[in-house]
């Protein structure tokens, strides 16, 4: 059965509320065709961030699947960000049903 199955990178980029549209347009620059976005809470080294306020101490989870040039091309992209905001960006090879 494996062999019907589609080969991809799963890039999560877990982040600051703020930074939604400039992840966004990111994507779009890299011309990915599609994305999963979520709202996110938890803790970490930047604190814990529980969304309690709206837009405030806020972090969304967003998932891609690309291909593994598009992956690297994503991290480069990402690394200036975390100069600047909470971030944290992981990418794992999964095999699935998707095109």
């Amino acid at each position: 059965m494996s062999s019907s199955l589609t080969k991809g990178t799963l890039v999560t980029i877990i982040g600051e509320a703020v930074l939604q549209n400039r992840l966004i347009s990111l994507l779009t620059e890299l011309k990915v065709s599609g994305y999963t976005l979520v709202p996110a809470q938890g803790a970490g080294s930047h604190g814990r961030r529980m969304g309690d306020i709206a837009g405030y101490n806020t972090n969304i989870e967003l998932k891609t699947l690309v291909t593994a040039d598009i992956s690297d091309q994503l991290f480069e992209a990402l690394k200036p960000f975390q100069e600047t905001h909470a971030l944290v960006v992981f990418r794992q090879t999964v095999e699935g049903l998707f095109d």
